[in-house]
């Protein structure tokens, strides 16, 4: 059923309300190696962290291992922004 809000309706892009779910998924990291062995990681192709030296060689085992968007976004700094305590305390996620 769309909401509706001062005669104006906002409808859930076609989906039933349970199909509209919204992820913060990371997206546009890459990272290059440089001849020396530092790891760059851009984001949409702007630099934003070089690792140097065992941060690097870690990295580069990790990002085989883990999500690389999602371990990308959390070595740039650009992963928590201050709404996990409010999201900690929802009810559906004090059981974790």
């Amino acid at each position: 059923m769309p909401l509706a809000h001062r005669g104006k309706s906002f409808a859930f892009g076609g989906r039933g309300r349970d199909d509209a779910v919204m992820t913060n998924v990371p997206e546009g990291f890459t990272y290059r190696v440089r001849k020396n062995g530092d790891v760059e990681v851009l984001h949409h192709g702007r630099p934003a962290s070089v690792l140097r030296g065992a941060a690097a060689q870690r990295f580069l085992v990790d990002v085989e291992i883990e999500d690389p968007q999602e371990l990308m976004a959390r070595l740039t700094g650009n992963y928590k922004h201050g709404n996990e305590r409010m999201a900690r305390n929802h009810p559906r996620n004090r059981q974790r």
